[in-house]
């Protein structure tokens, strides 16, 4: 067997049958024998080339070297033991390919050969190393990626901090997972959310606002908050106002008896605000009638006050007669008045 096939290769390598011999003492077998060994070696090296040659590239088309007789589809060369690819079925040339055939490279703008490892996203092409972050150039192929609007690609890390909020002290990025500050959708890094004022970090601490300015609470208060007309010290919440003077609601009080003096009822008199009751005894005057105290609560709240004394609408009357005098022609005698008429029978 082995001897018909060393003829066989013998033959289909150009030698001459008549020359073959089964005479295996000759020197003739011998170089017979010689050149089928070469024969197969030489097959066997050139099968074994062919398979180290053979390239996976992209789905759409195959890299290879040609075993039989086929021409370019496009410059009709002959392919036999030429390299060639086969895109759509057609037997293309390596120049045929990469000049009529390639992709082209978004990034280099360069044709990606046969041999070159391609990379496709959204009907766009790249060489293996063209595929970078556009921001810090770290090769993306084996890498989670980002596409963006504007058709850059970038890694995660870029991506975040291109599209990510930026604060609204420093303008950088704040990364995800960070500490940071929102106040009316807008965002901080922790460290750069500081008082106006102060420039301290407020971190967790309540603070205000005045226009687009942040403050602490103690520089806040300090700056704009109004000051208790009674204490002097800042009101930070609630209070009360009276003839358009600040004070605290507890700081309110009547200036003889200390009683509080919100939601009640009271009058003032030179710079004391006093309470109904001590109003009448330690402050208001008495009325030369009736010799209780002129308030200005309750019943005939107009007063009629002459030469240093003081009525009650309603007890300035004739002493005699007791005509109402108000808004009439009197005349006072000793501590009382009388109208004219009885005046002149005195």
């Amino acid at each position: 067997m082995f001897f018909k096939f060393c003829h066989r290769i013998y033959i289909l390598t150009g030698g001459n049958p008549a020359l073959f011999t089964t005479n295996k003492n000759t020197s003739v077998f011998a170089f017979h024998i010689w050149w089928c060994f070469a024969a197969v070696a030489v097959f066997l090296v050139l099968r074994l080339s062919l398979c180290l040659l053979v390239f996976v590239g992209p789905r759409h088309y195959i890299s290879s070297t040609m075993t039989e007789r086929f021409d370019c589809f496009y410059c009709r060369d002959n392919l036999h033991g030429k390299k060639y690819v086969e895109k759509d079925s057609k037997h293309v040339c390596v120049r045929c390919f990469e000049k009529l055939c390639a992709n082209t490279c978004a990034e280099c703008r360069r044709p990606i050969g046969a041999d070159a490892k391609e990379l496709n996203h959204k009907n766009r092409h790249w060489h293996e190393d063209c595929f970078r972050c556009a921001k810090c150039y770290k090769p993306l192929a084996n890498e989670p990626f980002c596409a963006r609007d504007d058709g850059k690609i970038m890694c995660g890390k870029c991506n975040s901090r291109e599209e990510g909020a930026r604060c609204q002290a420093c303008y950088k990025v704040v990364m995800p997972g960070t500490q940071n500050v929102e106040y009316k959708n807008k965002v901080w890094h922790e460290e750069c959310f500081t008082c106006f004022e102060c420039k301290k970090p407020i971190g967790a601490q309540s603070f205000l606002t005045k226009g687009d300015d942040i403050y602490c609470a103690p520089c806040h208060e300090k700056k704009f908050a109004k000051h208790c007309v009674g204490c002097k010290q800042a009101i930070t919440s609630g209070g009360i106002s009276y003839q358009n003077q600040p004070w605290h609601s507890e700081c309110f009080v009547c200036r003889t008896c200390k009683k509080p003096l919100a939601g009640a009822s009271f009058t003032s008199h030179e710079d004391g605000v006093y309470c109904v009751d001590c109003y009448k005894t330690s402050v208001a005057k008495k009325c030369n009638g009736c010799q209780n105290p002129i308030t200005g609560f309750g019943r005939g709240t107009n007063v009629v006050n002459y030469e240093g004394h003081s009525w009650h609408e309603y007890c300035f009357n004739c002493k005699k007669c007791s005509l109402s005098l108000a808004n009439k022609r009197f005349v006072l005698h000793g501590e009382n008045i009388y109208c004219p008429d009885c005046a002149k029978k005195l």
